[in-house]
């Protein structure tokens, strides 16, 4: 059996992977678990100076570690070169901080000392997406490794290159040759990996279905899971909105990586009031921006990742099209050879509708209006997921208040499009997930805190 890569932009096979057999996996499942044992033994110091040097080889590769992207999933060169370098900064985050997130901190008892520890669990593994393959495995690595964990990765199928080349990044860097590693597997052999006992613990990023797979499989053997799963980011545009400026931020976060982004604008709920002026500067931005060959510097909306998606895509434009949404622009699969879709603007979008209540992975904006201020939160929030949000208002103190205290959801941005930042902690509730990936939270999600009593 093997695993394909295909190309999206082109339909062309990039390579073959033959898959691990059972005896393989949990080969280097037992050596990823020699490794621990010895990394964890390993100074902070240490460990800093191998990622900073994993952060050094992502920077001096980023031109082709970005093309690799592009071949696999289609992504813009332009942003696979950017997500090479924010793996680096990750790196160079932890590596920088992870000394003071994890020192043992001190508490006042009646005992002559006591304090917390935070000790590294053992070998994660972490079940990750295609559409940001380099980020999305990093964000994970650089803390878990920091933590003196040791990772196993079930990657995307159709980013297997991508897999082999991010382990190949810490064996260069000097990491233990088996303390992070590659599952050459489908998701069939998932479960297999978390009922393995030296498997301490897993995270996902993810569909919402996979994400409850893991959540289950994770919990019969009650191990820790961290759970990053789908969005339908709202962004409420009230009436007092700098209208262009919104637009423009509202366009940009809806085509990061072509529409293929958890944290992605997805409905855009608008106060009637500036509805018609919102949508001819919205359509006028999406129809500017240059759909085609990856590869091209300028190239804004690239291939979906695999012409399957593309179709889902397709099916839920046409399904609220015919529950009564009105296209403003695109909607139509283009002629030609390789997975496209183009920026496509959907309006007066109701419940009952999939660009409602659905996640749209892709190019595609949903409309929607709202008679107020009130009713625009409550539309927001009228949703299973609850990742990212924003509000858009010259009221900063205003949106500041919807955004902390009214909007559900675990990423609230003011007069911003949500994104992620080794800084802030990142992750979603409601069906959007639970766990927290980034800043001192995620550091430790994979850890023992353990107490520590001195009569």
């Amino acid at each position: 059996m093997s695993i394909q890569s295909i190309n999206p932009a082109t339909g062309e096979k990039i390579k073959d992977y033959v898959k691990m057999a059972p005896q393989e996996v949990e080969g280097v499942i037992e050596k990823a678990h020699a490794a621990f044992l010895d990394w964890r033994q390993t100074g902070f110091a240490h460990r800093a100076k191998l990622m900073k040097k994993a952060a050094q080889i992502l920077r001096d590769n980023a031109g082709s570690y970005g093309e690799l992207m592009t071949q696999e999933m289609g992504k813009p060169i332009a942003s696979g070169r950017a997500e090479a370098e924010k793996c680096a900064w990750v790196c160079d985050y932890y590596a920088d901080n992870a000394v003071k997130f994890l020192q043992p901190e001190i508490i006042t008892t009646d005992a002559s000392k006591s304090f917390v520890t935070f000790q590294p669990l053992g070998v994660v593994l972490a079940v990750m997406p295609w559409n940001f393959p380099f980020w999305q495995v990093f964000r994970f690595a650089a803390p878990g490794l920091m933590a003196g964990n040791a990772g196993v990765l079930k990657h995307a199928s159709n980013v297997m290159g991508c897999a082999l080349v991010i382990e190949d990044i810490f064996r260069q860097a000097g990491f233990p040759e088996n303390l992070f590693r590659a599952l050459i597997i489908g998701s069939q052999q998932v479960d297999a990996v978390i009922e393995n006992p030296l498997v301490k613990a897993a995270t996902l990023t993810g569909s919402t279905p996979a994400g409850k797979a893991i959540a289950k499989k994770a919990g019969e053997r009650l191990k820790k899971a961290v759970l990053e799963l789908g969005g339908s980011d709202p962004y409420v545009v009230l009436a007092d909105a700098d209208l262009e400026a919104t637009v423009t931020t509202c366009v940009n976060s809806r085509l990061i990586n072509s529409g293929q982004s958890c944290i992605a604008a997805k409905r855009f709920i608008v106060v009637e009031s500036l509805r018609e002026k919102f949508e001819q500067l919205f359509v006028k931005q999406m129809a500017a921006a240059k759909t085609g060959d990856p590869m091209q510097e300028d190239t804004v909306v690239g291939p979906q990742a695999r012409p399957d998606l593309r179709d889902d895509l397709h099916r839920q434009v046409r399904q609220s099209i015919e529950k009564g949404a009105k296209c403003l622009l695109g909607g139509e699969i283009p002629k030609g050879k390789g997975a496209f879709y183009p920026p496509t603007v959907l309006t007066y979008v109701k419940p009952g509708m999939p660009a409602y209540d659905e996640e749209l992975f892709g190019p595609v904006a949903a409309i929607i209006a709202a008679k107020d201020e009130t009713e625009a939160i409550h539309i927001a929030n009228d949703t299973v997921f609850g990742l990212g949000a924003a509000v858009f208002t010259r009221d900063v103190a205003k949106g500041e208040r919807i955004a902390a205290n009214e909007l559900e959801a675990g990423c609230c941005f003011v007069n911003a499009f949500v994104k992620s930042d080794p800084r802030l902690p990142f992750g979603g509730i409601k069906e959007s997930g639970y766990g927290r990936e980034l800043s001192h939270y995620g550091i430790k999600e994979f850890v023992n805190i353990k107490t520590i009593y001195v009569k």
